[in-house]
C-alpha cells in the first residue's frame, strides 16, 4: 500500500495530486484501489464502509463489468463480486480478516493484487 502523489492516469475527479490517498496497484500496472475506506475490515466498521475506487489505467469499455475473485491467504476460501459498469467506484466487503489476494478482470484484462482486510 502506498499514500505517495497517485499518478496522472488514476486522477480523474482529484483536484489535487492524491498525495495522501492509500492506494495499491495491480501487479502489472493495469488497475489501481484507491482506498477510500481505509483500513478496510471485516466485518465492515458500521460507521463507514469498504469504499475502493477501482481506476484502470486504460478506457473501459461501456456496460462492462469488473469481475472480483478474492482468495484467502494460506486458505482455499473465495470471495467473488461483480461491479457493474467496469472499474469505478464500489463497496468490498470480505468475509474475513486477513490477506487476500486479489483477481480482477476487466474489459479483456486481468490483474492481481493483495489486499489486508482488518478485525
Amino acid at each position: 500500500m502506498r499514500a505517495d502523489a497517485l499518478p496522472e492516469w488514476a486522477r480523474g475527479g482529484f483536484s489535487w495530486d492524491g498525495s495522501g490517498t492509500k492506494h495499491v496497484y495491480g501487479e502489472r500496472g493495469d488497475i489501481m484501489a484507491i482506498l477510500f475506506g481505509w483500513p478496510l475490515t471485516s466485518p465492515p466498521a458500521p460507521d463507514r464502509g469498504n469504499k475502493i475506487l477501482w481506476v484502470s489505467r486504460e478506457p473501459v469499455g461501456l456496460g462492462d463489468q469488473l469481475k472480483i475473485t478474492a482468495v484467502l491467504d494460506g486458505t482455499d476460501e473465495r470471495a467473488e463480486q461483480t461491479v457493474a459498469g467496469g472499474p469505478g467506484p464500489s463497496l468490498v466487503d470480505l468475509p474475513r480478516a486477513g490477506c487476500w489476494h486479489v483477481t480482477l478482470a476487466w474489459s479483456g484484462r486481468t490483474d492481481t493484487m493483495d489486499l489486508i482486510y482488518a478485525g
